[in-house]
């Protein structure tokens, strides 16, 4: 079988930033472990693939090592091949996930793609001794989401010269670790580690601002956010709470167009 294979560089609009996505656009699905197997050869935090069933496109998101409940970047870069290289009408599309529910994207000016993702709630977590010495500093404030960790720091600069023990941060038993903290020049940064699920470091993380949204509305009393993910790579989004719904935008490029032989 041959398949194209579109490599998008997501919440960025320059080459070599943001966080990169492989996607694949399929006529019908394939076997779970051959999807898993694409995306290990890719090596890429995730690799989406994506059906088109009646109206909407069936989706899902593979690390090198696991397949994972939602991913926000490699839904922005699919809706970013769907609309410039299939034949898409109208500015909506419709996305499904069997682990996540309903979600879409919208094409808006200037670019923009927005992401319309369910909100992630946060509670208040007891402190992790482990999780604090495998970061090397201790937050101010722990919370739990669903999928993660979430670490509150005092300072932009504490985010940026976090440097992980991964080993250690491996033995979380949570898909990853969110740490942020107010921001110089945005409304709050954020960095996002995930050893266990196959990545170390995830460049930027839009599934994880489905909790950070609602925690800086609250925290800041602002309706529109705006986010860097401080990454080596670094990225850009644009954060709004609509009742249970997140809507993250941001700009992708593309990178690589190739064709794979499975």
């Amino acid at each position: 079988m041959k398949t194209t294979l579109y490599q998008i560089d997501a919440f960025t609009e320059n080459k070599f930033g943001g966080n990169p996505a492989a996607v694949c656009i399929l006529n019908n699905w394939i076997d779970d472990s051959l999807m898993l197997s694409i995306a290990a050869e890719n090596n890429l935090s995730e690799t989406a693939f994506a059906v088109k069933i009646n109206d909407l496109y069936e989706i899902r998101w593979f690390t090198p090592t696991v397949e994972i409940d939602l991913c926000g970047h490699a839904t922005l870069a699919t809706a970013f091949v769907l609309f410039h290289y299939f034949d898409i009408q109208g500015n909506l599309i419709a996305f499904n996930s069997h682990r996540s529910g309903n979600l879409s994207v919208q094409k808006i000016s200037k670019g923009e793609l927005v992401l319309n993702f369910p909100k992630n709630d946060i509670f208040k977590a007891k402190t992790n001794n482990t999780l604090n010495k495998a970061l090397g500093n201790t937050p101010q404030e722990t919370f739990k989401t669903s999928f993660d960790y979430l670490l509150v720091y005092n300072s932009q600069t504490e985010i940026e010269n976090l440097t992980p023990d991964f080993s250690g941060l491996a033995k979380i038993n949570t898909r990853g670790v969110i740490v942020t903290a107010p921001g110089d020049t945005v409304d709050f940064v954020s960095r996002f580690f995930a050893p266990a699920s196959g990545i170390d470091e995830d460049p930027v993380t839009g599934s994880a601002h489905c909790a950070l949204t609602p925690f800086w509305k609250e925290k800041l009393d602002k309706d529109i956010l705006q986010a860097k993910q401080v990454s080596k790579r670094g990225g850009d989004l644009t954060c709004k709470l609509e009742g249970d719904r997140v809507h993250i935008a941001g700009k992708c490029i593309l990178y690589m167009i190739g064709e794979i032989y499975i």
